[in-house]
């Protein structure tokens, strides 16, 4: 093959691997299958071993948080049945934010479930045009998901309630602009336990903090999130992403049988110290570059 020949089939191997779409380079953690269990009280993870989903189980019905990938409902499902419950019982589905990670599984869960869908009222036309609306990924095909209607439009301190269990929304935009994350409270052996189910405060190397005309206050929407995060009680602290809170690592001090393991007041304000400090980081530098 002549070095002309051979330059040119490079050049076709690398424009073919840049087209491969971002599902295709996922961390594989996305699918890979986690042990269900009981976190505190009625809250129960069921969720894979970093897309994180959770159960909470009342007396009228359940509520499921996140359906993840599109591919996932089968695995959420099988966690549910694992645990002794219900697929059928899942009464309203709520989300952290519209990014196909955490919501493409919703359409097919509403439709076999009958859940209603209750989303907060800026990530609404995200999720109801199956991506196609976000303000950065919209005309990526491979971010794209089917697209689900939204039963209830939430809005910031709306709460979800069920079957005596309360939710509060806290709107937390800047990495979607309906950013949502959930509180509630958890009894366990007679304590009362703050639990905050992080949306997502971190800054993905796309986004632009500067002059982003698709997201003008995108700056200012993080500066109130992390005012947000820094000022919520917690005492249980799990979110979006395994990765988030060291699901791993927890999971198996629970299993050896420490039922306290995701206790971790401590852990939740180093991790929101770390994702403002490098906010504040990405923040600076793209000023400089102005």
């Amino acid at each position: 093959m002549s070095l002309r020949k051979a330059g040119s089939c490079l050049a076709v191997l690398i424009a073919l691997w840049m087209a491969l779409p971002a599902r295709a380079a996922m961390d594989p953690a996305w699918t890979q299958p986690f042990p269900p269990f009981r976190i505190a009280g009625n809250l129960y993870y069921v969720g894979s071993a970093d897309l994180a989903s959770y159960l909470i189980v009342t007396p009228l019905g359940d509520i499921l948080i996140n359906s993840d990938l599109q591919s996932s409902p089968p695995l959420i499902r099988r966690s549910v049945q694992q645990l002794g419950f219900h697929w059928k019982d899942i009464r309203i589905l709520l989300i952290s934010h519209a990014h196909f990670d955490h919501c493409a599984g919703s359409a097919q869960i509403v439709r076999e479930t009958g859940a209603k869908y209750e989303v907060m009222a800026p990530d609404v036309p995200v999720v109801e045009s199956g991506g196609k609306l976000d303000f950065a990924y919209g005309h990526d095909r491979s971010m794209q998901y089917p697209p689900a209607h939204v039963d209830r439009l939430l809005h910031d301190g709306d709460t979800v309630s069920l079957g005596g269990t309360v939710l509060t929304a806290h709107l937390t935009a800047g990495h979607t602009k309906g950013t949502t994350t959930w509180t509630l409270d958890e009894n366990e052996e007679g304590h009362r336990l703050h639990v905050v189910i992080v949306g997502s405060p971190t800054v993905n190397s796309s986004y632009r903090l500067v002059h982003n005309r698709a997201y003008p206050q995108i700056a200012s929407d993080y500066e109130h999130e992390f005012a947000v995060l820094r000022a919520l009680p917690c005492d249980i602290f799990v979110g979006a992403h395994g990765g988030y809170f060291g699901l791993r690592e927890k999971y198996a001090r629970w299993k050896a049988g420490d039922r306290d393991a995701f206790i971790d007041p401590k852990g939740y304000k180093e991790f929101i110290e770390a994702e403002q400090q490098d906010f504040e980081s990405t923040l600076q530098r793209q000023s400089r570059q102005r």
